[in-house]
């Protein structure tokens, strides 16, 4: 039986057993939760490949892909007033502008 097939039959399985488990949940998406909880925590990627047991590092980085608040607060730590290439002036202008993040990002 393939890997789909086997956590369909899983989430079948605990639905049987607790009427709140929602329709498509599966225990794959428990590990991809907490793998993405523990990246955005700070858990270096090539840590949290191994931590899943990936054999290459390749195969972690077609899920764990940054998200927006993961992308600034490395824009903060980039332009904060430690950073010697902002000579000590903190660059706030972007800090609420949803949509700029975004689109310098590619998002948009």
């Amino acid at each position: 039986m393939n890997e789909v097939a086997t956590n369909e039959r899983n989430g079948v399985t605990a639905r049987d057993q607790c009427n709140k488990v929602p329709d498509g949940l599966h225990p794959h998406m428990f590990r991809h939760s907490r793998s993405m909880h523990l990246y955005r925590g700070g858990m270096p990627l090539p840590l949290l490949s191994e931590w899943l047991g990936h054999a290459q590092l390749e195969t972690t980085k077609i899920y764990a892909n940054a998200d927006t608040q993961m992308k600034r607060e490395a824009i903060e730590k980039a332009t904060s007033s430690i950073n010697p290439l902002t000579q000590g002036q903190k660059v706030t202008s972007w800090q609420n502008d949803e949509e700029l993040i975004k689109r310098l990002y590619g998002l948009l």
